[in-house]
């Protein structure tokens, strides 16, 4: 069952330059208990999806639900049962993380007692009862990341919007973090994530929608997407560029699809019916030509492969721009009651959305 379903969104912003479509007619079903990861390129859509659903912004056109309220027509219920996460960690710095914690659970109207105790259960979930105490400004960048995620989840929401959840962080604090990614998903959470990372996607997402231009271009599960690109890729590289059109040539006779080369022209890659075969075959083939290598092998195909493929080049690691990037999504937080709401009502009548909201 969907938890999060939208059809037909579309969001136009207006700028100097003249309007940016960022979202054209998006569709997007969430099943209840997922992890469902949104991937695309700069300013495809990803984070103004999220801001519709986390009722920051209007849409223009479309229909969107959350656990079957619809978004604009009853943005209040619609915190109700969310929480978000954005790329920034929303965090009061001369505060405890523990005061950080309290504090978000009065704006939501807890009371004193049930918001410190909501604060100290948090704590102690997200592995930081020796750090609990101090100010925020002395924690590390994957504890303020984990104190900002705690903050979205007081209100115990059942549906999690996490935009960019590890930008910035170590290996370790990204691994720590998806286990409790992982952990909140176990408990029956349904989580909803924008990543510049494919490894994450690929680890944590049950399912994955691929934006462009505003518009899912692709969805299902990982191994599904990359069964699109082929089963095994052989990828050879040159010792000498000026060698590259006799490569073509070879990985042409026992490919599939077009030959995807490097910007260097020293590497290049084609799907393959019969992965050990035909590597056997092109590296006859370039051992009779005398042509020297660097490095050849057969390979499974990667999500950055799929992202390649559907839209026309390879993920980068840089923030959307915008109107989609910025602060994007949880710049601010929205989550719990609505009386009072620490987020704007859902509308934008600047047709920008608001850079940090608390």
């Amino acid at each position: 069952m969907a938890i999060i379903e939208a059809s037909g969104l579309t969001k136009t912003y207006r700028s100097r330059s003249g309007p940016v479509h960022a979202l054209a007619g998006l569709d997007l079903s969430v099943p209840e208990g997922t992890v469902t990861a949104l991937l695309g390129p700069n300013g495809a859509g990803k984070t103004t999806t999220v801001k519709v659903l986390t009722t920051l912004v209007t849409p223009d056109a479309g229909r969107a639900t959350i656990d079957g309220v619809d978004v604009v027509a009853d943005p209040q219920a619609t915190r109700r049962s969310i929480g978000v996460s954005g790329q920034y960690a929303a965090v009061d710095e001369n505060l405890t993380g523990a005061e950080n914690l309290e504090m978000i659970g009065r704006l939501y109207h807890l009371g004193r007692r049930a918001a410190r105790q909501r604060a100290r259960e948090l704590i102690e979930v997200f592995d930081l009862s020796e750090a609990g105490d101090r100010p925020v400004k002395g924690f590390s960048g994957g504890m303020r990341r984990r104190i900002d995620l705690a903050g979205a989840l007081v209100t115990n929401p059942r549906v999690l919007f996490l935009d960019e959840p590890t930008t910035g962080l170590d290996p370790r604090s990204r691994l720590a973090l998806w286990g409790i990614i992982e952990g909140l998903v176990g408990h029956g959470a349904t989580v909803l994530l924008t990543t510049q990372y494919l490894e994450e996607a690929d680890q944590l997402a049950d399912d994955i929608a691929v934006i462009d231009d505003g518009r899912v271009i692709a969805e299902g599960t990982a191994d599904q997407l990359k069964a699109q690109v082929g089963g095994h890729r052989v990828v050879v590289t040159l010792v000498d560029g000026d060698d590259r059109e006799a490569v073509v040539t070879a990985l042409r006779r026992y490919g599939v699809g077009d030959v995807e080369t490097s910007a260097d022209g020293r590497t290049s890659g084609i799907a393959v019916d019969a992965g050990p075969q035909a590597l056997q075959r092109v590296l006859a083939d370039l051992g009779e030509a005398g042509i020297r290598l660097h490095d050849a092998g057969m390979r499974r195909p990667t999500l950055d492969d799929v992202f390649l493929r559907l839209t026309g080049h390879a993920a980068t690691a840089a923030d959307e721009g915008a109107p989609d990037g910025g602060g994007g999504a949880g710049a601010g937080r929205a989550s719990g009651p609505g009386r009072g709401d620490p987020v704007p009502a859902a509308g934008d009548a600047t047709d920008s959305a608001p850079e940090r909201v608390r």
